[in-house]
């Protein structure tokens, strides 16, 4: 397997307002790895600079009732879908980590925290208590190693994981002015023989400008994982239109409604260029919870 370093976007909690941070900010603020590699030059920066001037999402750290949430890889609009330029044929697509990923790229690392490797990422561990609400999600991320002569490729048994996304509110742990001091939502796991990890949380809310979905990172091993060195591959899950709705029928997710109906898949800066090999095939109810899996070819 190839090694990958993992892109992330931009914060400074220390601004008031994030429209007024300039180009500098905006630019991979708005844009996925993939989609700045093929705005480099011609007239996709033009429409780079059109996306920035228009405003977007907040990635002030905190989200209000309505759930200006944080920019992962762009907020809506962004011009036409670009080609996947990060991986070879077949491989899941290299993603931007957003801006909240927790890995030490951005500010605070909670991989090398005692604690992180567990499968149940519903409380935070540690010295902070909080458990995140929402209707219960289980989600199975089989790594398989593409690299070889096997074009079904092989079992990255070994391989760690490490999972986050956002709480029923449209908040990231450790980010977010309301729950900075938690760290709930986020985990690692180490794939078995048959190179799966599975994670216990909940359903991630849809917040502003993005597609509801889920961050993850592949490492060689527990140890690469934990000491955050060596990342193979970061990208996103995301989940399927009518589980979201199903979901953000039930309380607490109203927010996510209004939001859901401002986004497609076709138009989130992140998904708008394919999504076939990130699209989860999800099952379940409200009320028994869903079980959510995804094939991950590196």
């Amino acid at each position: 397997m190839s090694h990958q370093d993992a892109h992330h976007d931009a914060h400074d909690d220390e601004h008031d307002d994030e429209h007024d941070r300039g180009l500098s900010h905006d630019l991979p603020t708005l844009l996925s790895r993939r989609r700045a590699l093929t705005l480099v030059g011609g007239a996709g920066l033009v429409a780079a600079l059109a996306a920035c001037g228009a405003g977007g999402d907040d990635a002030s750290g905190s989200t209000s009732q309505t759930q200006q949430g944080p920019p992962d890889g762009g907020g809506p609009g962004g011009g036409a879908p670009q080609s996947n330029v990060s991986v070879g044929d077949g491989e899941i697509p290299e993603e931007t980590g957003g801006p909240y990923p927790a890995d030490g790229t951005n500010g605070t690392n909670v991989l090398t925290e005692s604690g992180i490797v567990r499968s149940d990422l519903r409380s935070s561990f540690g010295d902070a208590s909080a458990v995140a609400e929402g209707v219960p999600l289980t989600f199975t991320l089989t790594v398989v190693d593409v690299s070889g002569s096997d074009d079904a490729g092989k079992p990255a048994a070994g391989a760690a994981v490490y999972a986050w996304h956002c709480d029923r509110e449209g908040r990231y742990s450790m980010y977010d002015d309301a729950i900075k001091g938690e760290n709930y939502l986020r985990g690692v796991q180490e794939a078995d023989a048959d190179g799966k990890v599975t994670f216990t949380s909940i359903f991630p809310a849809c917040y502003s400008g993005r597609w509801p979905h889920i961050h993850f990172e592949v490492y060689p091993s527990t140890d690469d994982a934990t000491s955050a060195s060596n990342r193979m591959r970061t990208s996103q899950l995301a989940l399927p239109e009518d589980v979201c709705r199903e979901v953000y029928a039930t309380s607490g997710y109203e927010a996510s409604v209004a939001n859901l109906g401002q986004v497609s898949l076709d138009s989130d800066n992140v998904f708008s260029d394919g999504y076939s090999l990130q699209l989860a095939k999800v099952t379940g109810s409200t009320n028994a919870g869903y079980q959510a899996n995804l094939r991950v070819p590196i």
